[in-house]
């Protein structure tokens, strides 16, 4: 290697060179250097990364489409067989019907766009009812089921089978609604740093607009293919309780329709 230094340059000179060149060094290795970059040999300030989807506020979530299948579920409730329900029959639909009418009541908008402990509470309350509504439905259907009953023919067994099937789909639809990221209106405001379900569109752009948020039909189908193939799609649990949610729906599902489609089968033959 030579030794020569350019004429007239003193040690100090030297080292300056040598600490520049070094930073120019550096600068290529953690990012490369810009086009613009000037030859002082300056490190180019590092890229900043684009905000995660779930990280960016959105406008608030209509809600239209909740209220449409929280009545559909309603009325599945009331479509089935006495022995199923809850005593009196008209007990839990009528509660179901009176915290949405109360949720609509203080949330007045056709956007859900308040959000207080109350309404979380009533919203929560509301999801629970629906749960153990059709978790009661689910028992007493398995123990006829087991101990060969039923219903008086095949068809009426699918129609009960396929009400309790339906209605278990939407109240886990809205758990995951309810509880990803800390409810529609948190999800809006982009509260959580980290998200519960991992949605396709969130994971590569140029897929949905920018500011994209799942809304409650995204969930109902997140709850549906979980149903029937008793496992995540598209649609990825990351937290714990997003997973437990999830087998809990799926091995509920199954229990359900092996028995429901086993029995019906026994029937026809």
């Amino acid at each position: 290697m030579s030794t020569e230094h350019p004429p007239g340059s003193t040690p100090h000179d030297l080292t300056e060179l040598l600490h520049s060149r070094l930073d120019r060094i550096e600068a290529l290795l953690v990012g490369g250097a810009g086009p613009d970059q000037s030859d002082t040999g300056a490190a180019a300030a590092p890229p900043t990364r684009p905000k995660p989807v779930w990280n960016t506020e959105t406008e608030t979530e209509q809600r239209w489409a909740v209220t449409v299948v929280i009545l559909i579920a309603v009325a599945l409730q009331l479509f089935l067989p006495a022995r199923l329900s809850i005593h009196p029959r008209w007990m839990m639909p009528a509660l179901e019907v009176s915290l949405l009418v109360a949720l609509a009541a203080m949330n007045p908008h056709r956007r859900i766009d308040r959000s207080s402990r109350l309404l979380r509470a009533l919203s929560l309350a509301l999801a629970a009812a629906i749960s153990l509504t059709n978790g009661w439905s689910a028992v007493k259907l398995v123990h006829d089921l087991v101990h060969g009953g039923g219903g008086t023919g095949a068809l009426a067994l699918l129609g009960t089978g396929g009400a309790v099937w339906a209605t278990n789909v939407i109240a886990f639809a809205l758990w995951y609604w309810e509880w990803d990221r800390g409810g529609p209106g948190a999800r809006a405001r982009a509260t959580a740093d980290y998200p519960d379900f991992l949605f396709p569109q969130m994971q590569q752009q140029g897929v949905a607009p920018a500011d994209w948020e799942p809304g409650f039909l995204d969930y109902l189908y997140v709850a549906y293919t979980n149903a029937t193939a008793f496992s995540p799609t598209d649609t990825m649990p990351l937290s714990l309780w997003a997973k437990l949610l999830m087998m809990l729906q799926s091995a509920v599902s199954l229990l359900t329709v092996v028995l429901v489609v086993a029995r019906a089968v026994n029937i026809l033959q």
